[in-house]
């Protein structure tokens, strides 16, 4: 009998996760709409919303982006990618670069959208110190290159507390703080939850939906499938816990974010 109430238990979550999911996607535009301080719900279609995620490794983008990815380019959104390593810790950086061309292909980035940065200060590696000053630099560069409204990356603790991770914060933040962010872009961190929220799957998806976030992006079951289906291409990163991450991690299903307050523009600092 506790078998059947089980079954009954998980196929009611799943149906109504369907339902919410329909739902949910009237409350991303809203959302959008106030994050980005546009007049319309007709201006966060297609172009309107040019969306750049800065991610430290080939498979950061999967294994944390997904659910934003994936409703991004599901509202004909412009999403560029900006990956700061090759991910060459073990000396895999060519094959882990064209993972992640396989796994931005699974998502809906267009190759022409991805850039992936190889500089020698920049290594895949928890203990390097990343520089402000150069990942800046890289990163204004980019921006000034494209016109995005939104930039989305890590927050201070970087999810994973990976010191890339966390590198990349602190610079957006920088950028943030002396006014080097073109008007007119908001700038998004992944909020990085505990322990058990992280491994609770889609169970977390109600909390994440009643605690206060500037935006909040969910994946249905098709979205998960395709999620893990971009993991899959990071073939060389499959170790055993990958495993565990795919079927457990609130990330594969839920992001949640939080603004990045900007300061005065064009602040000069000595």
């Amino acid at each position: 009998m506790s078998i059947y109430l089980a079954v009954f238990v998980v196929v009611t979550y799943f149906i109504w996760i369907k339902c919410f999911h329909n739902r949910h996607r009237r409350t991303l535009q809203k959302s959008l709409k106030t994050v980005l301080e546009v007049p319309s719900l007709s201006e966060i279609k297609g172009d309107g919303i040019r969306a750049l995620i800065i991610t430290a490794h080939p498979d950061d983008e999967c294994m944390f982006f997904a659910p934003t990815i994936l409703q991004l380019v599901e509202l004909d959104a412009i999403v560029h990618l900006l990956c700061l390593s090759e991910g060459n810790y073990y000396n895999q950086g060519a094959q882990r670069k064209q993972e992640l061309f396989n796994s931005c292909a699974v998502l809906g980035i267009q190759h022409s959208r991805i850039t992936i940065v190889d500089h020698k200060n920049l290594p895949d590696d928890p203990k390097a110190e990343w520089r402000v000053s150069l990942v800046s630099s890289i990163i204004v560069k980019h921006m000034r290159a494209h016109t995005f409204n939104m930039v989305l990356t890590f927050d201070g603790r970087g999810v994973s507390g990976h010191a890339n991770h966390i590198a990349i914060y602190k610079t957006v933040s920088y950028l943030a703080s002396t006014g080097q962010v073109p008007n007119g872009c908001v700038l998004l961190s992944l909020v990085t939850v505990g322990l058990l929220r992280k491994y609770t799957s889609f169970l977390e998806l109600p909390l994440s939906c009643l605690l206060p976030s500037c935006l909040c992006c969910f994946s249905g079951a098709q979205g998960y499938r395709q999620a893990t289906n971009a993991m899959l291409c990071h073939r060389t990163q499959l170790l055993w816990f990958r495993y565990l991450y795919i079927a457990f991690s609130r990330y594969m299903f839920t992001n949640t974010f939080q603004i990045i307050p900007q300061g005065p523009k064009n602040l000069k600092i000595y």
